[in-house]
């Protein structure tokens, strides 16, 4: 009796053993990367974020088909921010810790960076802001969890400043000239300011500041003062149905498109197609991809993805501007990850901690790019604790009225200007939070 009791204790022993392996073999099976996803589908931005936020949905989709990131599968969840700040806000605490934490944010808006850059130190969540956000939070000896990667809106203005001056036949042939900066009045559009005053300081040329009330779509005594004024230049730092409101007032105004250069947020489908022959000769930065309808990894996602059945929009905005964007956003977030891996073990589960050295430590070389089929759609990245950013390069597309075309070589922001305004900037940020640089062994943290 004793024996049989022994043996039943021992079944029900092994029988509890193998269920709690069970169960905690399928948990980690379970465990996903998770990546949320702050859109805005609806409201006056919708036309601008609705691409963005598919092409960022397909590439995690075609990550899983690809096997996941080292063997890890991916999951998103995405949450309407309508562009505005106090709901962004909401969404990042409704999913910061969702599914084992968040791997990382990308806000798709300055005003909610702002915000968020508050909240990730406590959290010890990272943010990327590709292409977007502070400036100054290149600087990763003061902003730990901020990573600009790809370029900064000072890049976008210098750039600019430099791309005017050699078609003017050199710097010195700014001194007079009029550029005018017509801008989203948000934090997103003031952002180019500091740049495009040190430069105008340095060249002579009149900078006159423009701002365009949300959503931008009364621009009539803006106009009015472009056509008083007859500036050489605009610099359109639009977003949304502000951009095409623009370009249709310039046509009305009779202001030249091709005197108009937008930022790389202004230089998208949706921005031109309802002008169409009204904006052609318009041109914009590319952030630097564009359009990409040939590219092996739009190529792929039409395959894997929309060719299953999966895709999260229409089959025809693949390869488009802002769809690309998103692809890139996405990428950039997946290859963080793979890159932590590399230190925290491979095919594991990392935790938004980790993911953050994981993008501190991107090494994006072009045969890495080119083998995740960017290959001609962007050039190698690479950060580290003192640059968040990675690269600088960016180029321009001009629109003939039915498509955006390359018009010029690829260009990089002048390090000599922009790297003392980034620590100036963040020294100043660092004295107001009462913050200190990091050390090198924090740098290898």
């Amino acid at each position: 009796m004793k024996l049989r009791q022994l043996a039943l204790a021992a079944s029900v022993f092994a029988a509890g053993l193998s269920g709690a392996l069970v169960t905690s073999t399928a948990f980690a099976q379970a465990k996903e990367q998770f990546f949320p996803l702050l859109v805005y589908r609806t409201g006056a931005y919708a036309p601008n974020g609705v691409p963005f936020a598919n092409g960022y949905a397909d590439y995690l989709k075609l990550v899983n088909a690809r096997g996941g990131i080292n063997g890890v599968k991916v999951s998103f969840e995405e949450c309407e921010t309508g562009y505005a700040t106090d709901r962004g806000v909401e969404c990042y605490e409704r999913l910061k810790g969702k599914n084992g934490g968040a791997t990382v944010f990308q806000p798709l808006s300055t005003g909610i960076t702002f915000a968020l850059t508050e909240k990730a130190p406590g959290d010890k969540i990272p943010l990327i802001t590709a292409g977007y956000g502070r400036s100054e939070s290149t600087d990763g000896n003061v902003f730990k969890w901020n990573f600009p990667l790809t370029g900064t809106y000072w890049d976008a203005a210098d750039v600019l400043v430099q791309h005017v001056a050699k078609k003017e036949g050199g710097f010195d042939k700014l001194r007079g000239k009029k550029i005018s900066l017509v801008y989203h009045d948000s934090p997103y559009g003031k952002e180019p300011i500091p740049l495009l005053e040190e430069r105008a300081r340095m060249h002579g040329f009149q900078l006159s500041l423009l701002p365009v009330t949300h959503p931008g779509v009364e621009q009539k005594a803006t106009w009015l003062q472009i056509r008083q004024n007859r500036p050489d230049y605009v610099f359109l730092w639009g977003w949304g149905v502000m951009n095409s409101t623009s370009l249709k007032e310039a046509q009305a105004t009779g202001y030249p498109r091709d005197k108009m250069y937008g930022v790389w947020w202004a230089g998208a489908e949706p921005d031109v197609k309802d002008v169409g022959d009204g904006a052609k000769g318009y041109n914009a930065l590319a952030l630097q991809h564009g359009a990409e309808p040939n590219a092996a990894v739009v190529k792929e996602v039409l395959d894997k993805v929309h060719g299953k059945g999966q895709g999260t929009g229409p089959k025809d905005e693949v390869g488009q501007v802002l769809y690309m964007r998103g692809l890139v956003a996405a990428m950039l977030a997946v290859e963080g990850v793979r890159s932590a891996q590399e230190r925290y073990g491979k095919g594991k589960w990392v935790s938004p901690e980790q993911a953050r050295w994981g993008y501190e430590n991107l090494n994006l070389t072009q045969a890495k790019l080119d083998a995740l089929g960017f290959k001609g759609v962007m050039r190698p990245i690479s950060t580290s604790c003192a640059d968040h950013r990675g690269a600088t390069w960016a180029r321009l597309h001009t629109w003939d009225g039915k498509k955006w075309n390359f018009t010029s070589d690829w260009m990089q922001s002048d390090e000599q200007i922009i790297k003392p305004m980034i620590k100036a900037a963040a020294d100043k940020y660092a004295a107001e939070k009462k913050l200190t640089r990091r050390t090198p062994a924090d740098c290898q943290s």
